[in-house]
């Protein structure tokens, strides 16, 4: 492994952009899902909950509504800053041609960023959805499988980031992932695709996901650190 540190010995805190809730698939209303990720060592918690074309706009409305009650109110503890909850969807087997739509319009929403589910290996996800998210400039590509070297490159030109899931099954092409981000210059995020308390990252796991798909110590405090900034604009 490459890399001037051998582990770093701290990592940072949390942060994770696509995490499920009781509005599409998920287990817990958002209140307690933060909480329990600020516990568990989050900074930053995305609320991207499944959307298609039927409601995108009941999901996201929900979403605007608990990161504006909830943002900075989850934590509050001595000499820590509260969780910083962000609105988003996850365009989920949306058909490709409507991605670019839907994209645009959850923007003019009000999403602070937008997710497309990507072809993963484990899910009937239909063929050309990879290249329709990074045609359409969505921002985070969730578990996108098996991208190809021209949508990788395409991803980088287009400020496309990529996901390396954490979550069994969705991870299985993590390496590949990582492998052409660097070759190609792809931005990368280590995700949860939390829908239960169980799937909650912690800074080392959250770690362990991006060492293990190949990424060194260094190149793991760069993306954590261009996440940070990141989301700081969000």
């Amino acid at each position: 492994m490459s890399g001037s540190l051998a582990w770093p010995p701290v990592p940072p805190r949390v942060i994770d952009f696509h995490l499920h809730t009781i509005f599409s698939d998920g287990q817990l209303a958002p209140a307690e899902l933060g909480r329990r990720a600020f516990v568990k060592g989050y900074s930053v918690m995305g609320l991207s909950d499944h959307v298609d074309q039927s409601n995108l706009e009941w999901a996201l409305e929900r979403a605007l509504l608990a990161a504006g009650a909830l943002s900075g109110e989850i934590g509050l503890e001595p000499g820590v800053e509260g969780l910083k909850l962000l609105p988003s969807v996850e365009l989920t087997h949306v058909p490709p041609p409507r991605i670019a739509l839907m994209t645009a319009r959850a923007r003019e929403l009000g999403a602070a960023y937008v997710v497309v589910h990507g072809e993963s290996p484990v899910e009937p996800v239909c063929p050309g959805t990879n290249r329709a998210a990074i045609l359409a400039k969505a921002d985070i590509l969730a578990h996108p499988g098996f991208l190809t070297p021209e949508e990788v490159d395409l991803a980088a030109q287009n400020g496309v980031r990529l996901e390396l899931s954490a979550r069994g099954g969705h991870n299985m092409a993590n390496g590949l992932v990582a492998g052409l981000a660097r070759r190609y210059g792809a931005q990368l995020l280590v995700n949860s695709d939390a829908h239960s308390p169980n799937d909650l990252l912690t800074p080392e796991i959250q770690m362990r996901v991006a060492l293990g798909a190949g990424l060194s110590p260094d190149e793991y405090l760069e993306m954590m650190a261009g996440a940070a900034a990141w989301a700081a604009t969000l």
